[in-house]
């Protein structure tokens, strides 16, 4: 009886990891299929490297947005990954229980927080601080970069705080035995062992930044030209897609599927990246 559970469970977990994986070919062959012939019709050179993007005039480049998303994301590193490393670092390592117990739900919480709640936040908050101070619209890569980088910070402190605490603490007590202040400890034989897990957690968050795409519609600017400064408005890919689907047609809806496997690709290519990091580093 014991045995028949087991392999009912097994062929049940089987066929929901297919389904998962069906899932992911059914996406990738929809958008390759309707995106591909959009950037042959249009010319590779002229829909990458393109800097207008003119849907009623048939001219449709996606430079300014590749940048743009390039620029807002790292900016979001910036600013979120150190703050969520060390973040990290406390939580599993100097915080006193009475704080954990308030900190931690609080970080959790910012993980449920819907990204129109966020985009709004920054529209009350961020965007009139960035009017006082730097003068404009308020509406810049800057003001989408601090967004971004608060909106990492739940995934990058959870997942590098879980990897921190599976390091065996046998590393932890043979530093200090060696004589090693914590600090020392922690940074020289802690982090380390938890190095793939935290490039991970940083990896997540990069993820969602490039994909976010709510908030930053309501405080980038949303225009499409490549920005001459930090302060300038700007339009990622992701907003691009969402602005426009509602009512494109024609080759301006295929290019605009087109637009989000450049951003598959893009996301795919980072993915990459850190399994070639994480491989070196095993090796």
């Amino acid at each position: 009886m014991k045995e028949t559970k087991e392999l009912i469970m097994q062929v049940v977990f089987l066929l929901t990891a297919c389904m998962s994986i069906l899932a992911v070919i059914l996406i990738c062959v929809f958008m390759f299929a309707n995106g591909l012939p959009a950037i042959a019709e249009i010319g590779p050179l002229k829909f990458l490297l393109g800097q207008k993007w003119k849907p009623n005039n048939n001219i449709f480049g996606i430079l300014p947005m590749i940048i743009g998303s390039i620029y807002v994301t790292v900016g979001a590193i910036v600013i979120g990954v150190p703050i969520g490393f060390f973040a990290a670092v406390y939580l599993a390592k100097f915080c006193s229980p009475k704080v954990y117990r308030i900190v931690k739900p609080a970080v959790e919480l910012m993980a449920g927080i819907p990204s129109i709640v966020y985009g709004f936040f920054g529209l009350v908050v961020i965007v009139p601080l960035m009017q006082k101070t730097f003068g404009g619209n308020g509406k810049s890569v800057v003001t989408a970069s601090i967004l971004l980088g608060i909106m990492i910070l739940p995934t990058i402190i959870t997942v590098a705080e879980s990897n921190i605490r599976a390091v065996p603490e046998s590393y932890y007590e043979g530093s200090l035995a060696l004589g090693a202040t914590p600090e020392r400890s922690v940074f020289s034989a802690v982090l380390p062992g938890a190095k793939s897990g935290i490039l991970a957690g940083i990896v997540l968050g990069i993820g969602r930044a490039i994909g976010e795409t709510m908030a930053v519609i309501m405080v980038a600017g949303n225009q499409p030209v490549i920005p001459n400064s930090l302060l300038s408005g700007v339009r990622t890919l992701t907003a691009n897609i969402v602005m426009e689907m509602g009512y494109a047609a024609d080759l301006h809806r295929e290019a605009l599927i087109a637009t989000a496997v450049v951003l598959f690709v893009l996301i795919l290519m980072l993915n990459s990246c850190c399994s070639a990091l994480q491989r070196r580093d095993k090796g």
